[in-house]
């Protein structure tokens, strides 16, 4: 079954086993969206200047702002005193002076929606797509990014079917290298992922490193009419709760 997303205006209790994501739209006014910019350090509105479309910069200035009010939520501090620092990578993770917070997220979006995956204690990623035409070129991506497994499947679905599992396909190939931390260093051919329409989200083989197969987990996430997500998570048996966040509860 689905999960629900819920309204909320902070986050609920955050246990071990626990997996909270944050539904939340980047499309906003002109009053929010300075409040959001506001937050931000100097290298983070450096970046957004360097966006050559205004609408990705204000994209980045709703998504990193949002991150940064919720997170300090989490945190019980003002979203101007949330610190990151980032991996080999680039993948994003608290400042802990006192090695204590062991925090983890995962930030997302596409077309206008933002998807933010929380832990306490996992690894985490999220990945998020909209569903578009793949008439012409779905099936050749697949075969250059998608493992042979991975692009059989496809294939044997109804012509019907197959757009919606490329991206089934996709999204969870990226949440889990976002877990991972590895970025596109990691080969997608070299792990498989389900995608059959009746089958649930799951990593099935990990080619590179077999016993890293079972570390993890997945889950499929329907975002919104017309947009697929994914979330993988270090471990099993976790409790998924579904929020919907707007940015004007924190005035």
């Amino acid at each position: 079954m689905l999960p629900q997303w819920l309204p909320a205006s902070q986050p609920p209790p955050l246990e071990s086993d626990d997996v909270h994501v944050w539904r939340f739209a980047l499309d906003i006014g002109e009053a929010l969206l300075e409040r959001l910019r506001e937050s931000l350090t100097e290298d983070e509105r450096r970046r957004a200047a360097r966006f050559h479309f205004e609408k990705d910069r204000r994209h980045f200035i709703a998504g990193r702002g949002s991150l940064r009010f919720l997170i300090g939520a989490y945190r019980g501090c003002p979203p101007e005193e949330v610190r990151f620092s980032y991996g080999n990578r680039g993948k994003p993770r608290l400042v802990d002076e006192d090695n204590t917070d062991r925090l983890r997220f995962n930030l997302t979006h596409s077309h206008g929606l933002a998807l933010l995956a929380v832990t306490s204690v996992r690894e985490i990623g999220v990945d998020i797509e909209r569903l578009r035409d793949m008439e012409n070129d779905g099936e050749p991506l697949a075969e250059r990014f998608f493992s042979p497994l991975e692009a059989s499947a496809l294939r044997s679905l109804p012509p019907e079917q197959r757009r919606e599992a490329f991206f089934r396909c996709w999204t969870r190939k990226e949440a889990y290298i976002k877990a991972k931390g590895e970025g596109l260093s990691l080969p997608l051919e070299q792990f498989d992922v389900s995608l059959h329409p009746r089958e649930p989200a799951a990593l099935l083989a990990t080619r590179f490193d077999p016993p890293d197969a079972q570390r993890w987990s997945m889950r499929h996430l329907a975002p919104a009419e017309g947009f697929v997500g994914a979330l993988a998570v270090e471990g099993h048996a976790w409790r998924l709760w579904c929020g919907e966040w707007n940015a004007l509860t924190f005035e």
